[in-house]
């Protein structure tokens, strides 16, 4: 299937408005870089009279939109992706890399075009976080779960149920083929956003999104928690720390753990009763 990306260039600033702007009008796949951002939808999705309606708002603001066909992307990162190692216990490889048995959590990933492979600074914290963090036994929700990775070391520490989510296609098929990679078999893949999760009583909830729809979504994560359970969020910046935990404070959420890394941040909340 052909899609279509959109090269943005804005101040830092507006980076996480405009990605959530355009969320709303079909775009669902993002990365960020110094001076902007690029996003790409299925072609079938993509609306060029609500892009120019949504850019004629701001100045200062330059895009551009191209499609493009479907590629190899198998082939594609094996020319350019390299193992990660999270602290000293983790490795994120490639199926084509050697196997390290040094390691006491290998996690493999075919990346494709999904975000969350280990080299961006969000999923690298939220694996090294989930490592001093008890799974044995707990339900875990890992939403926007695009590679699959957060779910699979989940389940690699112990967690005995776990659903993940996505709205991408491509995200569906590449965690559904990752998951298989890492022998994970006892996952509830949803295609959709979290208000189809039915149930609520998730010990981890899991979000690395972006700043604006943790903000937009939080109260529908603390409502799938369990009294005294954990929400792990990730994919905002540092200075975005004391927004996102002066709501969660508002919902019965407490900041228990952050980190930092290359200016992005991870907030770890535990669920109280008020």
């Amino acid at each position: 299937m052909d899609f279509i990306t959109i090269k943005v260039t804005c101040d830092q600033a507006l980076i996480d408005v405009l990605i959530a702007e355009l969320f709303e009008v079909g775009f669902d796949s993002f990365q960020e870089f110094d001076d902007g951002f690029e996003g790409s939808c299925e072609q079938s999705q993509f609306d060029d009279g609500k892009v120019e309606a949504l850019f004629s708002q701001y100045s200062n603001v330059a895009f551009t939109v191209k499609e493009q066909e479907k590629v190899n992307w198998n082939e594609e990162w094996e020319k350019n992706y390299d193992p990660i190692i999270v602290g000293d216990k983790c490795i994120v490889r490639a199926s084509f890399h050697k196997p390290q048995p040094q390691f006491e959590y290998e996690i493999i990933v075919t990346p494709k075009m999904s975000f969350g492979t280990g080299h961006h600074a969000t999923t690298y914290q939220v694996l090294d976080y989930q490592m001093t963090l008890d799974h044995k036994g707990k339900r875990v929700l890992d939403v926007g779960t695009g590679t699959g990775i957060l779910a699979i070391m989940a389940e690699k520490r112990g967690a005995s149920n776990i659903a993940a989510t996505d709205i991408d296609d491509w995200c569906i098929e590449n965690s559904e083929e990752n998951f298989s990679l890492n022998d994970v078999k006892d996952v509830t893949l949803i295609k959709g956003q979290i208000a189809e999760v039915k149930d609520s009583d998730y010990d981890i909830v899991i979000a690395n999104i972006n700043k604006n729809v943790l903000m937009d979504q939080m109260n529908d994560y603390a409502e799938r928690l369990v009294d005294k359970g954990h929400l792990i969020l990730s994919g905002f910046y540092e200075s975005d720390i004391e927004d996102l935990e002066k709501q969660a404070n508002e919902i019965g959420l407490k900041k228990i753990h952050s980190t930092t890394r290359d200016k992005w941040a991870m907030l770890a909340l535990e669920k109280r009763s008020i």
